[in-house]
């Protein structure tokens, strides 16, 4: 079973300033690695001798499509369709519109739908969590993909398992908010929750039911801006005023935390989305001295 990866870079560039800007936000950034972070998500999804994936499916704003299209020819990647938003309705209509293109060239088509500014260092651990979580999605479930966490981390959403689990597929009993430290110190005691990476596997077919059942206000703008959408140097120009009638609002409150056919898989081989300058100091991996530096620094009494 093939695999369309869903590469979400619409981002405006609020955290990680002034490197990260709206002109030129993060995901588009040479933070850690040799290429930008939207790069790394890009060939990461690449076909592995575990996972079969198609080409790519990019989900960007308009300012941002040169950008992408650049940066994906720099790694050797042919770019694919891009899509493009109007203006920033959030991750629901984005993934519902995603969900109907994909269907509309295989009704049998199996998403991966991934925000382009995380780091995860491991591919080849990060193909086999795909691959069970793939297990699921055959049998109808919609999939999410949770960190093991390392330390209480108030800043992350967490996913609550039905129990604990090291590696397996296990049902998925809610979503919880960004909890204060308490709670979060209270569920790495617990051992069954895991912070919620937003990384969805799911069946187009299943998602747009999804929202039929839980958001079906999308349904009808998000449909007529790609029904009317226009064709422009390679690009697909959502329509601006069926896009702009869209709720804001994220996946996970239009639908994840509604739905019930939901499965976690937990990853632990390392994650960060790179959420402020802490986490990245954290993953340029401090000396003795708990300096972090890039390769054109030098630290003097530091």
């Amino acid at each position: 079973m093939r695999i369309t990866p869903i590469l979400l870079a619409g981002g405006s560039g609020t955290r990680l300033w002034p490197l990260s800007r709206k002109t030129y936000p993060k995901q588009f950034s040479q933070i850690i690695g040799g290429h930008s972070l939207f790069q790394q998500s890009a060939m990461r999804l690449i076909s592995s001798e575990r996972i079969d994936f198609d080409p790519h499916i990019s989900f960007t704003s308009v300012e941002y499509r040169f950008i992408v299209t650049e940066q994906l020819h720099s790694v050797g990647i042919d770019p694919g369709p891009i899509l493009l938003e109007p203006e920033a309705r959030n991750t629901a209509p984005a993934i519902l519109a995603a969900s109907f293109y994909a269907f509309e060239k295989n009704n049998d088509a199996v998403l991966l739908v991934a925000p382009s500014d995380h780091i995860v260092p491991d591919t080849h651990a990060f193909h086999d969590a795909v691959a069970i979580g793939l297990e699921e999605v055959k049998q109808g479930k919609m999939v999410t993909f949770g960190i093991t966490p390392t330390h209480p981390e108030p800043g992350y959403g967490y996913l609550e398992l039905e129990q604990v689990t090291a590696h397996n597929a296990v049902n998925l009993v809610r979503f919880v908010e960004k909890p204060d430290r308490d709670s979060a110190e209270e569920m790495l005691r617990q051992g069954n929750y895991l912070w919620n990476a937003g990384i969805f596997l799911f069946r187009a077919k299943d998602m747009i039911a999804a929202f039929n059942s839980y958001a079906s206000n999308l349904i009808a703008p998000v449909k007529d801006a790609l029904k009317q959408a226009r064709a422009d140097l390679g690009f697909l120009r959502l329509e601006p005023e069926s896009w702009g009638k869209c709720e804001n609002v994220s996946i996970d409150i239009a639908i994840m935390e509604k739905a019930k056919n939901l499965a976690a898989v937990p990853f632990s081989a390392g994650w960060s989305d790179l959420g402020d300058w802490d986490s990245v100091w954290r993953e340029m991996e401090p000396d003795d001295r708990g300096v972090s530096l890039s390769s054109n620094a030098h630290a003097i009494n530091c």
